[in-house]
């Protein structure tokens, strides 16, 4: 006759066969619960290896109208104390790269530009749609940024203020800011007398579809009383300037002379105001 089950020893062996699957079931998310861990020490490694590659290392991520050499300093905080633009001299840049825009797949930087003694300090994104440019602010002689399309020549100094710039590396989206140039002068015009200071304002939507730009210009003091609007194609680097001019006390004989060749063609209204309207060119 077969010996009966005991009841007791039934219940042992299955609370310990749901013990064993509990444990087996616990063992997963234990597991599992590493790879955060895992993941971390993998993007700590990574970063360490990356803040360890020289800033020359961005040469390979730039476009073929830029080349820089004299490098110091790493890919995340590093310089170039020499670099050009389509041939064209444009001066050393410093930069440091904020990481944590790398998450969201773009770059972002604070750079600081030098040319000659025109500096300009600016917070930059770049990603797949373009570039985004803020707080962008410095100044300096304008004769320095010859090498960029400055007519020679023309003296004075400037300052930029510019909350805003975008471009989507073909043309210019958007721009909001003003740029002020103090004691404008031309070794070609009234025989290099001070022209005076003027304030070129672009408010929002100062740039359309095309990339376009469309400005007031104002003077700040000086010997002329100036407003015009100025109207400029990137991509031809020509514009035109039209608006209206008017003596003020004191100025120099030899802008007064100017006035009158230019009253010949374009008479002064009855408050001695003459009209402008010329074209410019920014060079080849």
């Amino acid at each position: 006759m077969p010996a009966s089950r005991s009841p007791n020893r039934g219940a042992k062996s299955a609370g310990a066969s749901v013990k064993q699957r509990g444990r087996d079931l616990g063992d997963a998310p234990r597991s599992r619960s590493y790879w955060p861990f895992v993941l971390l020490g993998m993007a700590a490694v990574l970063t360490v290896i990356v803040a360890a590659l020289p800033a020359s290392v961005v040469t390979h991520f730039l476009p073929s109208s830029i080349h820089a050499e004299d490098f110091s300093g790493s890919i995340w905080h590093g310089s170039t104390g020499k670099f050009s633009v389509g041939s064209r001299p444009a001066g050393a840049l410093e930069w440091h790269v904020n990481p944590q825009a790398l998450l969201g797949m773009a770059v972002a930087a604070d750079l600081h530009w030098v040319k000659g003694g025109f500096v300009i300090d600016a917070a930059v994104t770049v990603d797949r749609h373009g570039l985004v440019a803020r707080d962008i602010k410095g100044g300096g002689p304008i004769d320095d940024l010859r090498d960029l399309g400055v007519a020679p020549g023309w003296r004075g100094t400037a300052s930029v203020n510019f909350s805003e710039f975008k471009s989507d590396f073909a043309k210019p989206l958007a721009a909001v800011g003003d740029l002020k140039v103090a004691h404008l002068t031309s070794a070609q015009f009234a025989d290099g007398a001070d022209l005076g200071s003027y304030d070129l304002v672009l408010p929002a939507g100062a740039i359309d579809g095309d990339g376009n730009l469309s400005a007031q210009l104002m003077d700040t003091g000086g010997p002329l009383d100036a407003q015009a609007v100025m109207h400029f194609s990137p991509t031809e680097r020509t514009g035109t300037l039209s608006g209206t001019v008017k003596e003020r006390s004191g100025v120099p004989p030899a802008l007064h002379d100017q006035l009158q060749n230019l009253a010949q063609l374009h008479p002064a209204d009855g408050q001695g105001r003459i009209l402008v309207d010329m074209e410019f060119s920014l060079g080849p």
